[in-house]
């Protein structure tokens, strides 16, 4: 239980834990993508790195659908029931089982958008919404219907959270940036919102994977325990403390994904964590800006959050 009290002690105001949570995600071989192997695969990632949560891969992308070629072909998108989501349910299950008396166990949950460019491809999704944005909007919200229907049985199957990720709002995405908050922030927000009512600790992620940002405004009132965003802005880098306070909760990051923790000698990344941990705000998890890389030595990881579990808040 030490490990679920240091996380949620981030969420007291006054309150501090007693050492500085942390946590890395990375994606496993498809050999441990579903069933047991799943199951043991992010166990013994989680034990072996110490890291404070189990935050839980997910690899069961929707299915490309060559018929979608026109903005009015997403009047066809389908809406998948639970059985779609029966492989990551019952790894949500088994780790839900097996670890939620030790930490936190938040699932991850790609946003309508993303689920749309696995549809079509992602340049055609942005295609279709620049050219006719109210026939999309059908598509998005059968996409959103059907998430909400795995955000609700991950909630009864016992997750306390998610890791909501989100894109569409990076720099240069659109023609025009209204059709972020036309085409992408109601279907966003609607099960964002569900989380945040049923959940006790989720992390609002905003992914640069494809493009950088260039502000992180439209996503200030996005829900989310804490926040998870990149310090590189297209205008330059920002801080872990200016993050925390434009969003009026604890900040997780502080590492670069590619960089260092990726990539480094034992000693560059005690040298990079501590240097990450002199600036960083009171209420703060390390981590790294996204998804490291697969190939990341899981050493490196450990090494980082000994460092984070040895600093005092």
């Amino acid at each position: 239980m030490k490990k679920r009290d240091a996380v949620l002690s981030l969420l007291k105001p006054g309150r501090k834990p007693d050492y500085t949570p942390a946590a890395f995600f990375l994606h496993f071989d498809p050999a441990y993508h579903r069933g047991q192997a799943a199951v043991d695969k992010h166990l013994d990632y989680f034990r072996y790195t110490g890291m404070d949560l189990v935050k839980i891969q997910y690899e069961h992308n929707f299915p490309h659908l060559p018929e979608i070629r026109r903005p009015e072909d997403w009047a066809r998108m389908p809406c998948y029931g639970l059985d779609f989501y029966e492989p990551p349910l019952r790894l949500v299950e088994g780790l839900v089982k097996a670890a939620k008396s030790e930490a936190l166990v938040i699932q991850t949950l790609y946003s309508p958008f993303m689920c749309a460019g696995h549809t079509a491809g992602a340049r055609m999704i942005v295609d279709h919404i620049n050219q006719d944005p109210e026939r999309v909007k059908r598509g998005m919200q059968v996409i959103t219907d059907s998430l909400m229907l795995f955000v609700k049985e991950c909630v009864r199957l016992g997750v306390d959270g998610f890791y909501t990720s989100t894109q569409g709002g990076e720099s240069g995405r659109f023609t025009d940036p209204a059709l972020f908050d036309a085409c992408i922030r109601p279907y966003d927000l609607a099960l964002m919102e569900e989380i945040n009512r049923a959940c006790i600790f989720s992390i609002l992620h905003v992914c640069d994977y494809h493009l950088p940002y260039s502000d992180l405004t439209p996503f200030l009132n996005y829900p989310g325990h804490a926040v998870n965003v990149s310090l590189e802005l297209t205008g330059g880098k920002i801080s872990a403390q200016e993050v925390a306070s434009r969003f009026g909760r604890p900040y997780m990051g502080g590492l670069d994904r590619k960089g260092v923790i990726a990539t480094g000698s034992t000693r560059e990344v005690e040298e990079a964590v501590e240097e990450v941990l002199r600036t960083a705000p009171d209420r703060f998890i390390l981590g790294a800006d996204c998804t490291v890389p697969g190939e990341t030595n899981w050493d490196n990881l450990k090494t980082a959050i000994a460092i984070a579990h040895d600093c005092r808040r």
